[in-house]
């Protein structure tokens, strides 16, 4: 009887080859809740902005595996100890960091599982994935809970400056064509090592550091927070919970099984069990896409309308100020839109609403970003720094919108 190689090489765009360090990694890489991944997007619905932003969540989910290598590589050589156990909760824990985001990343969260973040999936994925590999991801899920007593480890799964970052602003400025992003992973991770426990650069890395945080913030600005990418997010928001409304009320939507279980229950992190966790894994972006198809020819005005907005790729206007706009401005938006369309003043506001988003590239409340100078005392990037423009990346920048039916555009707001 032949054996399986599992040792795989994956030709990754960005890093060339990535290698599988063992069977089993391997074995989890198969698994199909890890597999559903190939079918997740990475950036939601960015590709409505960006024609190639097509990546998956498999995609980044292996460079970060990738990186993690990389790091655990440099930093044995630099002597510090990581033993073989570890380094592979290192690999499974990064590897499953994202296993539990739901179609388009975010919406979902905003809208049918409203109560439970897609972190806390993630664990709920990686518990259930333990029971089924005996026990063999327990080091991994102490270290992702941050119960593991070498903090460094956790730093390099989730931090101001972790491997998750790295990849993500590298491939989606790979893949977006928005050269801004394109950080130096590899420098950074040269960079890298450990003193008491703690995760640090040493300082003739903080040219790279300053130049990850400012990619980090403008990759925030045009990409992930561009004002198409979110009036489009912002539109599935409404119609997931505009099917959620019209389900909940006795009315058949066509959509998967899957789909539906979601759309006929209230999910909390206290009823997400098993059985939901398992249907949930059946979830992906072709399953929203499908639906938005068909509710496009639905009775329901609402939720005709909205759909057909994603599809055609013809979305309401938004517009964005510095200043927060007032809520009796949308008045005679939604007067004129619900005389016009012959709904009522509540359900305009599934096309007539505002909001703010925040763009904060460094956190001071935050795990910091630490520097290892050359007298060997650690302190803040940002004490470190030279660069006036970095002190000023740790303010939060807000911004206001509104948004609103394009034919409604003559109307001063």
């Amino acid at each position: 009887m032949s054996q399986i190689n599992k040792l795989k090489i994956f030709n990754d765009p960005i890093y060339g080859f990535i290698t599988i360090p063992n069977a089993l990694i391997y074995d989890l890489i198969q698994q199909p809740y890890f597999q559903r991944l190939r079918r997740i997007s990475q950036m939601g619905l960015s590709y409505l902005v960006y024609p190639g932003a097509n990546h998956t969540r498999f995609h980044h989910a292996l460079g970060c595996m990738h990186l993690m290598q990389k790091a655990v590589e440099v930093l044995r050589f630099k002597g510090v100890s990581i033993s073989s156990e570890e380094e592979n909760a290192l690999y499974i824990a990064i590897l499953l960091h994202d296993i539990g985001h739901g179609p388009f990343s975010h919406a979902m969260e905003k809208s049918i599982v409203e109560d439970v973040h897609h972190e806390e999936i993630s664990l709920l994925f990686m518990h259930q994935l333990n029971v089924e590999f005996n026990g063999q991801l327990n080091l991994a899920i102490q270290v992702f809970e941050g119960d593991y007593h070498r903090k460094f480890m956790l730093q390099l799964i989730s931090s101001q400056m972790d491997m998750d970052r790295m990849d993500y602003l590298k491939r989606d400025s790979f893949y977006s064509g928005v050269a801004e992003g394109n950080v130096n992973s590899e420098r950074l991770i040269q960079m890298m090592n450990v003193v008491d426990n703690v995760l640090v650069i040493e300082e003739k890395g903080i040219y790279s550091v300053e130049k990850f945080l400012m990619s980090r913030r403008l990759m925030y600005w045009q990409v992930y927070l561009h004002k198409t990418s979110l009036v489009a997010e912002l539109i599935l928001t409404r119609i997931l919970k505009r099917a959620k409304e019209l389900t909940l009320k006795g009315m058949t939507l066509p959509c998967s099984d899957p789909l539906l279980f979601f759309l006929q229950n209230k999910i909390t992190l206290a009823t997400f069990d098993t059985e939901t966790l398992d249907l949930f894994s059946q979830l992906d972006d072709f399953d929203i896409i499908s639906a938005l198809k068909s509710w496009q020819r639905h009775d329901d005005f609402i939720l005709s309308s909205l759909s057909k907005m994603i599809i055609n790729r013809d979305l309401l206007k938004i517009k964005l100020t510095s200043e927060k706009v007032p809520v009796e401005d949308l008045q005679p938006l939604r007067e004129r839109f619900a005389s016009e369309n012959d709904i009522s003043i509540a359900e305009t506001n599934f096309f007539i609403f505002k909001g703010k988003i925040k763009n904060q590239a460094y956190s001071k409340v935050q795990e910091p970003i630490r520097i290892l100078k050359k007298d060997r005392t650690v302190e803040d990037v940002i004490e470190s720094s030279d660069q006036l423009n970095l002190k000023s990346l740790s303010k939060s920048v807000t911004k206001h919108y509104i948004c609103f039916p394009k034919q409604l555009l003559e109307i001063n707001i």
